[in-house]
């Protein structure tokens, strides 16, 4: 099993130089109190990962993700542990990649795009301020356009032209 936390628009953004600092601070409390359950700290990002052995999984809940590619997919029956059902899940999130159970992209790329707009905000408020162009490209490829790459070497290739759209519309025009 695995899960892991979510990010918000006031988080650094990846490749930032505080970002290993403040991932620190953050997460230094965070602990896991169960023998069985490992908490990973990698960068920014927490996966948490947990063994059931004799049937015990009171120290976290279990979801499970079925990815079956064909044409007409029997109905699996549930999953049980501990006499109760497994939920079912329709997406997972992993180092910050939302992965779908048809391994489509159109959810974490609406993600991307609108954590990526959200930005713009600030890039817009710089311009404002008469800053020079190279410090205003310099701003948007750190804080912006690392966001539309992130872990693009999975999905790009099966985006869509509506999600190629729509992250060209939140790229900077130099």
């Amino acid at each position: 099993m695995s899960l892991t936390s979510s990010t918000s628009a006031l988080d650094p953004p990846q490749g930032c130089v505080l970002s290993p600092l403040l991932f620190s601070l953050y997460t230094n409390g965070c602990t896991s109190g169960h023998q069985s359950v490992k908490l990973l700290k990698f960068a920014d990002d927490t996966t948490l990962i947990g063994l059931i052995s004799d049937g015990d999984e009171s120290a976290y809940g279990t979801v499970e993700m079925i990815v079956d590619f064909r044409k007409d997919p029997a109905p699996l029956p549930p999953v049980i542990l501990c006499d109760s059902p497994v939920t079912s899940a329709e997406s997972f999130r992993f180092l910050g990649t939302t992965i779908t159970k048809e391994l489509k992209w159109e959810q974490n790329i609406r993600s991307l795009t609108k954590k990526a707009q959200q930005r713009m905000y600030f890039l817009r408020q710089l311009k404002k301020f008469l800053l020079p162009v190279k410090m205003l490209v310099n701003f948007y490829t750190a804080i912006i356009e690392s966001i539309l790459t992130s872990s693009i070497t999975v999905w790009f290739a099966a985006a869509t032209a509506r999600d190629n759209c729509s992250v060209s519309s939140t790229q900077l025009r130099r």
